[in-house]
């Protein structure tokens, strides 16, 4: 469970670290994730559009590059329309023999905040990011910089992480710092008995260039648009999660149900001078719960209900007009396993805004995987 050490390691560190050998340096372990589908709508700041496309489909590459670094890469296919991007997702190197439970990273990397952040999108159980992860993170949160974590040597599981980034894809502003967003996380967890274990987490992320100063440039246009970037920016990001897993006797092959929750607290999204807009937000907030049971290997089912607060924002002459948003998301979704690299996923949306707005979508996805095939984390 969630104290064995190998396990742990895993979870932890990287999901692609493997004992240095000489066919490992000379053969990197190389994985492909195809992800297809259909949909008969469409997710507000989403990246899948309607009908057939390709979804989150990564190459990976990643290897021991000695006794003391290892190396990932990971490129990214998408298809919107006639367009096809090709994103270079991760490209990092990290530590692995620091002593006292340290590991730095280096390079483009997810960063860690929040519980879904830094994990690869093909390990998600629905089809996409809950919408609070849509609005403040760009879907999911990939940048520049470095990363230091600490393990604690303790019975209860602490890491303790620090990051320095970019924040390209974070910034309300044109010409922003060079180091932009700065990230702070605490993660624990513990068994609650051989069955079940336990996760919680806080996040902050303090952004230099979130704040909005200026909507001649920067109109925050809430539509169906795909984006990479974060929804609405603002100086502070709070975040708290929560994951529960149970699994007869600890063994997940045949059963399990996990259930998770995540809050969001956004701050300083606009500029004091704007602050005498009665609409002008001050805070905004976002969240999501879910359950995933499995009851087969083969078979699963899961439920997530989210919202998230946004808002409109237009210049009119020296005067500025916010209109509050607020999606919610109910989500239901069954998926048949052919294996473990294998997943085909029928999901159902049903959206609801604050404008009146209602809207019913429907998601036939694939997500297939041949190659190496890393742990995944808790």
């Amino acid at each position: 469970m969630f104290l064995n050490k190998k396990l742990l390691s895993l979870a932890v560190s990287s999901a692609f670290i493997f004992p240095v050998s000489a066919d490992v340096l000379s053969n990197p372990q190389i994985g492909v994730v195809l992800d297809g589908y259909y949909q008969d709508g469409q997710r507000h700041n989403s990246e899948r559009e309607e009908g057939f496309g390709l979804g989150h489909t990564e190459l990976n590459i990643s290897s021991n590059i000695d006794d003391k670094f290892h190396g990932s890469l990971t490129a990214v296919l998408e298809s919107h329309g006639e367009e096809t991007e090709l994103m270079l997702e991760e490209a990092f190197v990290e530590t692995l023999a620091l002593p006292y439970g340290l590991n730095i990273r280096a390079g483009r990397f997810l960063s860690d905040f929040g519980y879904l952040n830094n994990q690869h999108m093909h390990t998600d159980s629905f089809v996409e990011r809950p919408i609070a992860y849509r609005t403040f993170l760009g879907s999911h949160y990939y940048d520049d910089g470095v990363r230091a974590n600490l393990v604690l040597p303790t019975d209860l599981y602490v890491n303790l992480g620090v990051e320095a980034l970019s924040g390209s894809s974070m910034s309300a502003v044109d010409d922003g710092t060079e180091v932009g967003v700065y990230t702070a996380t605490l993660k624990m967890g513990h068994d609650f008995s051989e069955s079940s274990s336990w996760q919680f987490g806080l996040s902050y992320l303090r952004n230099e260039n979130g704040k909005v100063n200026d909507f001649g440039e920067h109109d925050h246009d809430h539509d169906h648009e795909h984006s990479h970037a974060a929804t609405v920016t603002g100086a502070n990001l709070y975040g708290a999660d929560f994951v529960w897993k149970w699994a007869p006797n600890g063994n997940y092959k045949y059963s399990n149900l996990t259930l998770s929750a995540e809050y969001m607290l956004l701050d300083g999204a606009v500029d004091s001078k704007y602050k005498d807009d009665a609409e002008s937000p001050d805070t905004l907030s976002a969240y999501y719960v879910s359950g995933v049971y499995r009851w087969t290997p083969s078979w699963s089912a899961g439920l997530r209900y989210g919202e998230a607060e946004s808002y409109d924002g237009h210049a009119h002459g020296d005067h500025m007009h916010f209109t509050a948003l607020n999606d919610k998301e109910l989500d239901a979704m069954i998926a048949w396993d052919s294996s473990h690299f294998g997943t085909v996923r029928a999901q159902y949306t049903r959206i609801d805004n604050q404008d009146s707005e209602t809207d019913n979508v429907f998601t036939l996805q694939y997500v297939m995987t041949f190659g190496a095939h890393g742990a995944h984390a808790f």
